[in-house]
């Protein structure tokens, strides 16, 4: 089999924790029955040694492979790494939900994509990445007791691209977290409130006009931003040459702006030029979430 799984960009300015949406850049990952066990990556990770013998992936899915089949098959795992590490797009949540839906895939047994959601839980409780990544499109999510994941999706049109800026450097969202306040005043919790049902109703109504106010922050991006000052300018940038919206992608390093297909490559050449030692990338969105391709049927 080979799974597809996208990357995502979650916050989307005042979004925090909750709000994600799915981006047409995939990692591959191919299984095949084997008389041992082996691993080969390509792509990002490729140079890194201890990504074969301590591989996320794999212990997630034989979390659940064993228990589902009773046994320990081997297995050869061939993955192509195209989302990026610690760039704020979503690779954590790509490999937690691909490896869990590839575990029930492979041992023949169905599970709707809400319990994929609902187990991915346990490794990422925040599912503003996660939720993305098995729906695919816009969604607004939250965590009940920590158990399961209540979600609504909304199609993102083929006319909006995401024109991504990615740093050269990475991010490290646990230390980001840490630099976030223990508690806030009202008046910022407001604003952050206000804007992200807004920016919620307006993804969900079409309305891209009203995205540019609506994504407005005042919880966590100025915070971790401070520790890449370059993302100020890029985030300025964006927003005075055509982006609907300019947001910290996740936790950063990456910005996630939005724009009309129109506007994507001027933008996309403004924001190269400006910033050369940074990838700037033109991305079509996913709506569908993970996809499986089962070739023992073909």
């Amino acid at each position: 089999m080979i799974i597809y799984v996208p990357a995502t960009s979650a916050n989307l300015g005042p979004g925090f924790d909750s709000l994600g949406l799915a981006i047409e850049l995939n990692n591959e990952i191919t299984i095949k029955p084997s008389d041992y066990l082996t691993v080969s990556i390509k792509g990002e990770g490729s140079n890194k040694p201890n990504l074969k013998t301590n591989n996320q992936f794999v212990t997630i899915f034989y979390n659940f492979y064993t228990k589902l089949v009773g046994r320990r098959d081997n297995f050869r795992f061939e993955f192509q790494n195209n989302i990026p590490f610690s760039r704020g797009l979503g690779s954590s949540s790509a490999v937690i939900v691909s490896a869990i839906a590839s575990a029930y895939h492979m041992a023949e047994v169905s599970l709707k994509r809400e319990s994929i959601l609902n187990k991915a839980l346990f490794y990422e409780p925040h599912p503003d990445n996660i939720a993305p990544a098995v729906f695919g499109g816009f969604t607004a999510s939250l965590s009940i007791k920590n158990e399961r994941v209540l979600t609504q999706k909304k199609n993102i049109p083929s006319y909006l691209k995401a024109v991504m800026v990615i740093p050269n450097k990475p991010m490290s969202t646990q230390k980001s977290r840490a630099k976030m306040p223990k508690s806030v005043s009202m008046q910022k919790t407001v604003f952050n409130l206000s804007r992200s049902a807004v920016l919620t109703a307006a993804f969900f109504n079409e309305d891209w006009k009203a995205l540019q106010v609506a994504s407005g922050d005042k919880l966590h991006q100025y915070i971790r931003m401070n520790a890449m000052r370059e993302l100020f300018e890029v985030q300025k940038t964006a927003l005075l040459n055509g982006a609907l919206m300019s947001t910290l992608s996740g936790s950063g390093s990456s910005f996630f702006n939005l724009t009309y297909e129109d506007d994507a490559q001027s933008l996309q050449k403004k924001l190269q030029m400006q910033f050369p030692n940074f990838r700037v990338k033109i991305y079509d969105f996913n709506n569908t979430g993970y996809i499986i391709k089962d070739n023992s049927k073909d």
